[in-house]
Order: C-alpha cells, then sequence, then structure tokens
C-alpha cells in the first residue's frame, strides 16, 4: 500500500545555516519529522488525533546535496507499507529549483493509543485516510 504524495514547499531560513554555510544535517531530520505531522494532521480529525499518536523508531537519511539559504525548498512524503503497529514512511527533500533530491529518508512509525502509549494495530480506519 502505497499512499498520496503529501508535499510542502518553503524557503530555507537563515536559522537552517551551519558553520558550513548550508542546511544542518539535524534540520533535515527535523524537516523529515515536520512533513509526518503535517500529513497526519491534514488527513486526521481531531477527535483520531485524540486517540492515537505516533512514534519514531528509528530514521535512515542519505544526503545527496546541499542546500542554502533562500533555496526554495519542497519536501514530499508517504507511507510505502504498514503491518501491525508499524508504517514505513518515506521523505524526499528537493530543491525545486534544480530539481535534485538533497536529502532521502525512510522513518519506522509506531502507532500508539494516545491515553495509554501503548502499540496499537493499524486498523481500516486508518489506513484508508492515507490511500
Amino acid at each position: 500500500m502505497k499512499s498520496e504524495i503529501f508535499e510542502y514547499s518553503f524557503l530555507v531560513p537563515k536559522s537552517a545555516i551551519d558553520a558550513m554555510n548550508h542546511v544542518n544535517n539535524v534540520v533535515y531530520l527535523q524537516w523529515v519529522q515536520n512533513v509526518a505531522e503535517k500529513h497526519w494532521i491534514t488527513n486526521t480529525n481531531e477527535q483520531i488525533r485524540n486517540k492515537y499518536v505516533w512514534v519514531a523508531l528509528n530514521h535512515y537519511i542519505e544526503y545527496h546535496h546541499p542546500a542554502i539559504e533562500n533555496d526554495e525548498i519542497r519536501i514530499e512524503t508517504w507511507i510505502e507499507d504498514y503491518k501491525g503497529a508499524k508504517s514505513e514512511r518515506h521523505t524526499k527533500i528537493i530543491n525545486t529549483t534544480t530539481q535534485k533530491v538533497l536529502v532521502s529518508a525512510k522513518t519506522s512509525w509506531c502507532l500508539l493509543f494516545k491515553e495509554t502509549l501503548r502499540p496499537v494495530r493499524i486498523t481500516s480506519e486508518i489506513s484508508t485516510l492515507f490511500s
């Protein structure tokens, strides 16, 4: 099951730049987490968000090209697969001017009941929101 691609764009802020004058690696990780959250919020309602939360189990990130201040960035994310309580989310960070993929990432997430913080199987209630 591959979900639809969710995306958003923005300009790289000065606060993302490190001593080497490009986006810091930790910032890319934050962007990966931010787009996952935006995708979740966009596709769910308050009732679902009050019932479930996600926790990241691991991230695998490949850095391909640097980004600098004021570059226009597009972040794309989608859910590639899920099984049990876990899902595999992919993310690409792209320079919209050059169309170069700057970063590609794969994250394993686990769905939890918000009240107990215990894992819960991904049901059709959740999976159909992203297909």
